[in-house]
């Protein structure tokens, strides 16, 4: 029988940051990146917290491996249309903030930026995506490579080795069904539970120190909140769709009645009113973005 553990996330924010527990995520890295991975350093941990409420939406952690790489860790808990983006910037801003001014380019760190999603992040069927920058030719099809001097002197065999590289697990897609040891991750990252036969690095340890009633009183009652508040944001946000498509449905009716721009202004009015960001109101609606925020500046202007 799978035992109960703490989540992933909480473990981040309380627990992998010391050194003691290095092999659990160590072990993550390993089966994730299919190659052996050892955690030098910490380096950050939640740098992009902006509110108290933001805790809840996402952990991050940043670290460094032994051959100088900074890897970040991320678990996102509820949508940002705009996720895709801040992935890029979350990487960038590792890259800058880990180079000394006046350093040659080549002193450029690389970057695995790894998000781990609770909701549907894009569209697509699998629940694991890699992505690389590969530069290939429009003409010839080719795939550009580094020069034999450029792979001596940056000890790199290919061009996309230089590059930030994304890794993004979609634990909803996942099924359950466990066909190798990342996808013993995949079920642990799911469900916090591991099976007595998995055997993926890592987990044994996961095992044995993220047993939720080897909490110590105080840390699980925090525990206990945060799944709690994780459970009711996830109720709003719920309650907040509802709405959403039922303000559709009564403008769809209404739109018989009415011109169709005043339609779609009161649509979008009543959108923001519920809490809908613009960009959220734009693809629920198929409108463009530049009109969605025009409609929302001129109802806070009043």
């Amino acid at each position: 029988m799978a035992k109960k553990l703490i989540r992933f996330d909480w473990t981040m924010k309380k627990m992998l940051r010391h050194k003691a527990n290095f092999d659990i995520l160590e072990g993550f890295l390993t089966e994730l990146l299919g190659e052996e991975v050892k955690i030098k350093q910490v380096l950050d941990s939640e740098s992009n917290k902006e509110t108290e409420d933001d805790k809840f939406k996402r952990v991050d952690i940043l670290v460094e491996n032994e051959q100088g790489e900074l890897v970040i860790i991320e678990v996102q808990n509820t949508q940002e249309h705009d996720y895709f983006h801040r992935m890029l910037f979350g990487a960038s801003k590792a890259i800058t903030e880990h180079i000394k001014e006046g350093s040659a380019y080549a002193n450029v760190k690389k970057v695995i930026s790894i998000t781990i999603a609770y909701f549907d992040l894009g569209q697509g069927k699998d629940y694991v995506y890699h992505g690389t920058n590969v530069f290939k030719g429009i003409h010839k099809g080719d795939i550009l490579g580094l020069s034999d001097k450029q792979m001596e002197a940056y000890n790199k065999t290919k061009v996309h080795e230089i590059y930030p590289e994304y890794w993004v697990i979609k634990t909803g897609k996942f099924n359950d069904r466990v066909k190798d040891k990342l996808d013993e991750w995949v079920y642990f990252l799911k469900n916090a539970q591991i099976k007595p036969t998995f055997s993926a690095r890592g987990l044994k340890a996961a095992s044995e120190k993220l047993d939720e009633m080897k909490l110590p009183e105080k840390e699980r009652a925090a525990y206990n909140a945060y799944k709690k508040h994780l459970m009711s944001v996830a109720s709003r946000n719920h309650t907040i769709e509802i709405d959403a498509k039922e303000i559709i449905k009564k403008a769809k009716e209404e739109g018989k009645k009415v011109g169709k721009e005043e339609e779609q202004n009161n649509t979008i009015a009543k959108l923001h009113g519920k809490g809908k960001s613009p960009e959220e109101i734009s693809e629920l609606l198929d409108l463009p973005l530049e009109k969605v925020k025009a409609v929302v500046d001129s109802l806070e202007k009043l």
